[in-house]
């Protein structure tokens, strides 16, 4: 396992290594992450946290590019946590680890600002690549698990619900990018569905995104479901 110690890799992108903070209270989940993770060539485990208020701290010391957080944690839970690391608008994206594909916690997470969520039982391969999709700014969401999600927790949101004045200022294009996003498309495969080049996706969703005052492509996905632009298939 590699230490918390030692120089600093390269940020995430061309041939650096992608550097991930692992956030849970149970060490056999924390070591057996590290193994995995660790025996991936462009991937290193930093650093670990056993609760949330720790994985803040780390955050700040090492930058991590990716945070796999646990959300149920004592002194600090992963909402929270995720909460103070997105406030702090580092570059670490957050990835919260549930044991159940349905928890009313993770949605809570996603409006908090995580980058998407992983099950607990997930495959060494499922785990890497979703390291390797949030690290790249994609969103890890299984498109039918988070409606299931959206729609079934939606009613515990403290804030009003986004209207047609909202997102007035949206295009008619960067609208039906928005309802793409939320359905689980990448932007290579929006680019597809409309005939259109990948990097022209790219500027319309930092559109979207400045437009509704947005951090990610996750949020713009919880953003439209709010909305009711998309519902449950």
């Amino acid at each position: 396992m590699t230490g918390d110690g030692g120089p600093r890799r390269p940020p995430a992108g061309g041939a650096g290594t992608i550097r991930v903070l692992i956030a849970d209270d149970q060490m056999m989940v924390r070591e057996g992450f590290s193994v995995l993770l660790n025996a991936m060539p462009d991937i290193e485990v930093v650093g670990e946290a056993v609760n949330g208020r720790e994985a803040v701290r780390r955050v700040r010391e090492l930058a991590p590019d990716v945070v796999l957080m646990d959300i149920r944690m004592p002194e600090l839970n992963g909402i929270e946590a995720t909460r103070e690391i997105v406030a702090a608008g580092g570059v670490s994206k957050v990835l919260v680890l549930t044991t159940f594909d349905l928890d009313e916690y993770v949605y809570q997470a996603l409006r908090a600002g995580a980058s998407g969520f992983l099950l607990k039982d997930a495959s060494a391969r499922q785990l890497a690549d979703g390291v390797r999709v949030v690290a790249s700014g994609e969103a890890l969401l299984a498109p039918s698990v988070t409606r299931r999600l959206i729609t079934e927790f939606s009613k515990l949101s403290q804030t009003a619900r986004p209207t047609a004045q909202t997102y007035g200022e949206l295009t008619d294009r960067e609208t039906e990018v928005l309802v793409l996003i939320a359905q689980g498309l990448s932007n290579a495969e929006i680019a597809e569905r409309l005939v259109v080049a990948e990097s022209t996706i790219k500027t319309h969703v930092s559109r979207i995104l400045v437009k509704l005052g947005l951090r990610d492509r996750t949020q713009a996905a919880v953003f439209a479901y709010e909305a009711r632009l998309v519902t449950p298939g």
